[in-house]
């Protein structure tokens, strides 16, 4: 009987025990707000939503809009240097500063006035210096602006043409921001006293670089996309997403493709802990996905969900959030089948199981995604016509 009951013994403790599949989740609801008109980006600064628009007067010109918790505006502030400027990214440092990054052109310096003395001006008429044309925007602009609304430095480095930048991320160490110049991916650090570093060039137009996180010391990491060799790595399918190593020498440390066979792949997403997203596009079919990876590189978790290709990530509270556009059903959201493309925030566990999902009616394109300790995770996305509004994971 021993030799019978001591393998049925050890069957019965080391065979897989079988366990219900997880319980599927219902999509709640969340709150939906007005945002100002023409917003292109978000950051939260202390208890402040702080948004980016571009304006277009006499010259072209930013404006930094602060809103309060009850949706009031807290503050707004216009950059003006009399030269146009625009911004098309935007961070907060540890102090809540707020610092945007893009292109501007060089203030013009008014020619020297002829001296007057000794010419009849019988009518006392004020003659006033003529301001030189404009100049192209062949700048990378960077300010800082307070968490209370004061512009407190403006700074330039001069680019063969015009610059854009995609990317910018701010810590103790320094800044680093991403874009491109002459349709060539770049890298260019500075200090936070406006010190600019070189201008650092990888790869060609056949490489994208969208996300930048800047690490404490001084290195960076870049996801983006590569149709291209890039440090040795060969691409894998039509296009691969990257994740790049860069230390603070400008030196390529590490790279990772993320390809599939046939596939067009790219991280529009990311932050400092790794956590990205982009598109896997296949033929006519497009998902979104969504992976962690360590310091590393190496993937901790992932997943894949049918999208229109646009998401947003964000991490926060040991939770993983995914902000993306779906079209069709998602596998453990219970209640989820959208007629057409609508946004929906899906938040991952550590282990990057799904523990909660919430729909936002109306809204088709997440454009930023932030967290806030007086609100939780916020977010600004765009409706089908255009219109930008913010949104929060609590109903109202």
């Amino acid at each position: 009987m021993k030799r019978i009951f001591i393998p049925l013994l050890a069957l019965a403790i080391f065979a897989p025990t079988a366990t219900a599949a997880p319980k599927a989740i219902t999509a709640g609801l969340g709150s939906i707000f007005s945002a100002p008109i023409g917003s292109e980006a978000m950051v939260t600064s202390g208890k402040n939503s702080v948004f980016l628009t571009n304006k277009s007067n006499t010259t072209s010109d930013i404006e930094v809009i602060a809103l309060d918790q009850g949706q009031n505006k807290a503050w707004s502030t216009v950059i003006d240097s009399g030269a146009d400027e625009i911004a098309t990214a935007i961070a907060t440092d540890p102090l809540g500063n707020i610092w945007l990054a893009g292109a501007s052109a060089s203030q013009g310096v008014a020619e020297s006035a002829t001296s007057l003395a000794g010419i009849d001006n019988p009518d006392n008429v004020l003659i006033n210096e003529e301001p030189t044309l404009r100049t192209d925007m062949a700048n990378v602009g960077l300010w800082k602006v307070s968490a209370t609304g004061q512009l407190l430095a403006t700074y330039q480095l001069s680019t063969p043409t015009i610059p854009v930048v995609s990317s910018l991320s701010v810590i103790h160490s320094g800044l680093s921001m991403v874009g491109s110049i002459e349709g060539k991916p770049f890298l260019l650090t500075a200090t936070t006293s406006g010190a600019f570093g070189k201008i650092i060039y990888f790869g060609s137009g056949k490489s994208e670089f969208n996300v930048v996180a800047r690490n404490p010391d001084g290195s960076s990491t870049i996801f983006g996309s590569s149709a291209e060799t890039l440090a040795g790595k060969k691409v894998a399918g039509i296009r691969d997403g990257v994740l790049i190593k860069v230390s603070k020498a400008g030196a390529i440390t590490s790279i990772v493709r993320s390809s599939a066979n046939g596939a067009s792949r790219s991280w529009i997403s990311g932050d400092n802990v790794n956590l990205v997203s982009g598109p896997v596009i296949v033929n006519k079919s497009i998902e979104s996905a969504v992976t962690k990876f360590n310091s590393k590189f190496a993937p901790m978790w992932t997943l894949r969900v049918p999208s229109t290709g646009a998401s947003q990530t964000l991490s926060a509270n040991g939770n993983s959030y995914l902000a993306l556009t779906s079209r069709s059903p998602i596998t453990g959201v219970a209640n989820w089948r959208p007629a057409k493309p609508a946004l929906i925030v899906l938040t991952f566990d550590s282990k990057g199981l799904l523990k909660a999902a919430t729909a936002l009616p109306g809204l088709v394109k997440p454009l930023s995604l932030q967290y806030s300790a007086s609100r939780g995770v916020i977010g600004l996305a765009a409706a089908s016509d255009g219109t930008v509004s913010i949104f929060t994971l609590v109903s109202r």
